[in-house]
């Protein structure tokens, strides 16, 4: 076996979005350009002799090619010891959940999270760094720099590595283990959760759950702790093999991708509880019968019943949102008396809170929840949460759902997806949005005076940082705003993002259909920033 060191030339567009470098598999495939990348993080993170890291991804088209190639350039790099998911196969809350259980330099994630799968659909790849988190953005920022001006990388000349045997082998002077994906994850799961309480909820026959793997990463996760650990019946876990294109589905867990489900939680024989995660596990949406329940609304239930929950026994620290997500966990956190903090939107700014014991729970409107057990949004995690509720309460989840609702309000909330826009009309809707902040004060849009409006900054309580330019918000009199961002996760043209939200505080006023409460204020949002005329769109992409 030899190292071997490659001239190349960089490429210009390797800056890491919100969750890493994605792109088209077409893209990653070019000569070089996958290399390039690895060779930049590795310059970057140094001191590689001495240090592990773990390997692995959510299974997607061009996964197990890609780990082969990062192997070798590890090994070359100098690399002392590689842990591998079995198979290749690696969920982005298990792998945050092995760096912080073995103290690990880190690890990359092959994953596209949400996005399609298969030769035509995305890949990616992410660095996570000690305390188990994705990258921080000053950390990606040196990856990007490095790869402008990249003339070399290094890597050794080997034949393929068996991935899919359990156990430890060599390239070069690498220890390479290759490890259960699953086993820390549900070592950890059973120290958060009364898996003895949760067995009682399946083994009365009364209660019937259904989870959409969508052939993404979960399934082995999902089958390993509900079926084999909680004794859920099989067949509880559908679509639970992953699979190079998902399958042919896209591996996003919102009402309109998740179609199979949605289907049987809306029909006349709808099991109790439903739930799906995305691609690489970090995901959740959550369903009732007949009853969807907001990621919004679900971040503020969790913490009000976290108090129930054995891991969350002590209390909760403090919690935190997306400048997008609603404010109904703002109510949660004022009756608890408890901190509650607005970040971008982006995992990594939850990091820092959590690290400095500031935050328990942290979630997004984009379907990501999870808490200060790992440094990533956590699927399955808010699936066991749930479960834990409901075996708890013995209720429904619409009863608790409406429960808090009668005790908190109601946050209407909906976000309005406008996908593969113009990329440079979306950004000339922003800027004129931007440029026109100061004149919307006190001016009125059909029922709605605007109280206030600004471009979100936000300066980290812990480290100082500032970022600017995180999204637009509008804000109204009667509590109701608007936010306009474009999204980071996306790998062609770009999607704009339109979030709203209406406070109701009395319950004979809740009961009314999201888009109809929100019908107004969805006219108001494409007045003020003239989004047919800057889209030619009529109606969004996705709506939930």
């Amino acid at each position: 076996m030899t190292i071997k060191t490659v001239s190349t030339i960089p490429f210009t567009d390797q800056r890491p979005g919100t969750s890493g470098l994605r792109k088209k598999v077409s893209v990653f495939k070019q000569p070089n350009y996958l290399e390039n990348f690895i060779q930049s993080i590795f310059d970057c993170i140094g001191g590689l002799h001495g240090k592990t890291l773990v390997f692995g991804g959510d299974g997607r088209y061009h996964n197990r090619e890609a780990l082969q190639v990062i192997l070798r350039m590890a090994a070359a790099n100098g690399l002392s010891k590689a842990l591998v998911g079995q198979g290749g196969i690696l969920s982005t809350p298990a792998t945050s959940c092995i760096i912080r259980k073995y103290h690990l330099r880190g690890g990359i994630i092959l994953s596209a999270s949400h996005n399609p799968g298969g030769p035509k659909g995305d890949f990616g790849v992410k660095f996570n760094v000690e305390n188990g988190g994705p990258a921080p953005e000053k950390v990606t920022n040196v990856f990007y720099e490095r790869s402008l001006a990249i003339e070399r990388y290094k890597i050794m000349e080997a034949p393929d590595i068996d991935i899919d045997t359990l156990g430890h082998s060599r390239l070069g002077d690498m220890d390479i283990e290759i490890i259960d994906p699953v086993s820390d994850y549900v070592e950890l799961m059973e120290i958060l959760f009364d898996f003895k309480k949760l067995r009682g909820l399946f083994s009365t026959g009364q209660f019937s759950m259904v989870y959409d793997g969508m052939h993404a990463v979960t399934g082995p996760y999902a089958k390993a702790i509900l079926v084999d650990r909680l004794g859920a019946p099989e067949g509880t876990v559908i679509h639970g093999d992953p699979l190079p294109d998902f399958g042919g589905l896209h591996p996003d867990p919102n009402l309109k991708y998740a179609k199979e489900l949605v289907e049987i939680m809306n029909s006349e024989v709808a099991p109790d509880f439903g739930a799906a995660s995305d691609g690489d596990g970090d995901r959740n949406m959550i369903l009732g019968k007949r009853f969807f329940v907001t990621p919004s609304d679900s971040l503020a239930i969790l913490a009000s019943k976290a108090e129930k929950i054995p891991g969350y026994r002590t209390g909760l620290k403090g919690v935190a949102r997306s400048m997008p997500t609603s404010r109904a966990v703002d109510e949660v956190a004022r009756y608890l008396g408890i901190d509650c903090y607005e970040t971008p939107t982006g995992w990594k700014y939850f990091g820092n809170l959590l690290d400095a014991e500031r935050a328990t729970l942290c979630g997004e409107e984009s379907f990501g929840t999870g808490s200060d057990h790992i440094r990533e949004k956590d699927g399955l995690w808010a699936v066991l949460f749930w479960l834990s509720i409901l075996a708890e309460e013995r209720s429904s989840i619409e009863e608790i759902v409406r429960k808090h609702w009668r005790s908190f309000g109601r946050h209407f909330y909906s976000r309005h997806d406008y996908e593969d826009v113009d990329s440079q009309k979306a950004h000339e809707l922003i800027d004129r949005l931007r440029g026109q902040l100061s004149d919307l004060k006190g001016q009125t849009f059909g029922n709605y005076c605007v109280r206030d409006a600004d471009d979100f900054e936000y300066k980290d309580p812990v480290d100082g940082s500032i970022s600017q330019h995180q999204g637009i918000r509008i804000f109204f009199e009667g509590d109701a705003r608007i936010v306009y961002r474009l999204s980071g996760t996306g790998t062609q043209g770009a999607t704009l993002r339109v979030y709203l939200e209406k406070f109701e505080a009395n319950p004979e006023r809740q009961g009314q259909e999201t888009q109809e409460a929100l019908a107004g204020l969805i006219k108001v949002a494409d007045e003020i920033a003239q989004i047919k005329s800057f889209t030619g769109r009529d109606k969004p992409s996705v709506i939930t």
